[in-house]
C-alpha cells in the first residue's frame, strides 16, 4: 500500500517516461494501469493518471476512472496528465481544427478524476511529443517534474 501512485497507459513509451520521471521526483509508486489492483488505492494521499491522446482522448485503458465507484478517492489529491502533438506545432490545419474542436486527453481525464471525489490539486497538464510515437519535446521531463513537484508544497 503506498501513499502515492502514478498510473499510466503508453502506446510508444512516452507517456511511461513522464509517469516514471514524476513517480521518481514525487517519491510514488510508478505502474501501469494493466497491473493496477484494487488494493493500490487503499491508503493513497496523492494520484497521478496519464495517458496519450489518441483520437483527442485517452486510451480505453486509461479511462478506468470512468468506472470507478463516486466518492472512492475522497480525500486524495493529484492531477492528470497527458501526452501530446501541440496542435501550435504542426502544420496541420486540419489537426489544429480537431483539438480546437475535441481537445485532449487530459481535459477528459481530469473530469473523470473529479467525480472519483478525488481533489485536482494542480492544473492538468499536456506533455509535447515531436512526433506521434515521439520523442517527447526537448525539456518536457523537466516540465513534467517541476510541475509534479508542485503537489509537494
Amino acid at each position: 500500500m503506498a501513499e502515492r501512485l502514478v498510473l499510466y497507459d503508453s502506446y510508444f513509451g512516452n507517456t511511461a517516461k513522464v509517469a516514471k520521471a514524476i513517480g521518481e521526483a514525487i517519491g510514488a509508486v510508478v505502474k501501469k494501469v494493466d497491473d493496477i489492483q484494487p488494493e493500490d488505492f487503499e491508503g493513497l494521499k496523492i494520484f497521478f493518471l496519464g495517458s496519450p491522446t489518441r483520437a483527442f482522448r485517452p486510451t480505453q485503458k486509461a479511462q478506468f476512472l470512468l468506472q470507478m465507484q463516486k466518492g472512492k478517492l475522497a480525500g486524495v489529491k493529484g492531477s492528470v496528465f497527458d501526452t501530446r502533438i501541440p496542435a501550435d506545432k504542426t502544420n496541420s490545419g486540419f489537426l489544429r481544427f480537431m483539438v480546437k474542436l475535441f481537445g485532449y486527453a487530459d481535459a477528459k481525464m481530469a473530469k473523470a478524476y473529479k467525480k472519483t471525489g478525488a481533489t485536482l490539486a494542480l492544473e492538468p497538464a499536456g506533455f509535447a511529443v515531436l512526433d506521434s510515437e515521439g520523442p517527447l519535446a526537448e525539456g518536457e521531463l523537466e516540465r513534467a517534474i517541476e510541475w509534479a513537484m508542485a503537489i509537494l508544497s
